[in-house]
């Protein structure tokens, strides 16, 4: 079968899929509809014509486009038309995360698999509202315990739901601390009161009167910084 032929047929099952396809997938699709062929049809095959698809509605004509995120291959409205779309579905889809909640994911996001311990002690804060309702939404899952921990506390990371909301194929998207910040000059942050409702602020781990700072290194990773603020920034 030409690609030509297969275009078509690709276009058909992103389009009546639920969750995003993956190129094998569609090849794998595509082989059982067509098994009366003595000639399989190739990932390379698909994937040529997953590349004409792309290139065709990339056209100005199209209102929607063919993205890969949340794992496969999706057909997606452009940009310039989502707050057209909104209206669709009104408050529910304007509806923004929380900063709380925004910071929470973050976390997740950045530091994945990773406990609610290890969130609090980042946040300063107790998370369980946030996390809850990042749960609810389905943008965050628990995929399991961690076994060197005492408790055995439950740990979460970022789900498929995740990605698909902010448009990424994968965690290996997302922009580095350091592209985020570029040169801009980061200085620690000083976890004070809780913006979230439900959330109460958590001592410091020493009982001292210090609060918890954030800095970012050479590398780009979010640590802890156990010192003074302001030494950190005379030095840093």
């Amino acid at each position: 079968m030409t690609i030509d032929n297969l275009i078509p047929h690709i276009e058909a099952l992103i389009f009546a899929s639920e969750k995003p396809l993956t190129s094998l997938e569609i090849t794998e699709l595509l082989n059982n509809a067509f098994g009366f062929m003595e000639e399989k049809i190739s990932l390379d095959q698909v994937e040529a014509g997953v590349e004409g698809i792309r290139e065709k509605y990339n056209a100005e004509f199209y209102a929607f486009e063919l993205r890969q995120s949340g794992g496969g291959w999706q057909f997606l409205t452009k940009k310039d038309y989502h707050k057209t779309i909104a209206q669709l579905n009104g408050d529910k889809f304007l509806k923004r995360l929380s900063a709380a909640a925004m910071e929470t994911l973050a976390i997740i996001a950045y530091k994945q698999p990773v406990t609610k311990g290890e969130i609090e002690a980042i946040r300063g804060v107790s998370s369980d509202y946030a996390v809850q309702k990042l749960l609810e939404k389905e943008l965050i899952i628990i995929t399991g315990r961690n076994e060197k921990l005492p408790g055995h506390p439950l740990v979460y990371c970022t789900s498929k739901n995740f990605m698909d909301y902010f448009g990424i194929n994968s965690a290996e998207d997302l922009p580095r601390i350091k592209e985020v910040l570029a040169e801009q000059l980061v200085e620690p942050t000083i976890m004070k009161e809780v913006q979230e409702e439900g959330e109460a602020t958590l001592p410091p781990a020493d009982d001292s009167e210090t609060p918890l700072a954030l800095v970012v290194n050479e590398g780009g990773e979010l640590i802890e910084n156990n010192g003074n603020p302001e030494e950190e920034n005379q030095h840093g």
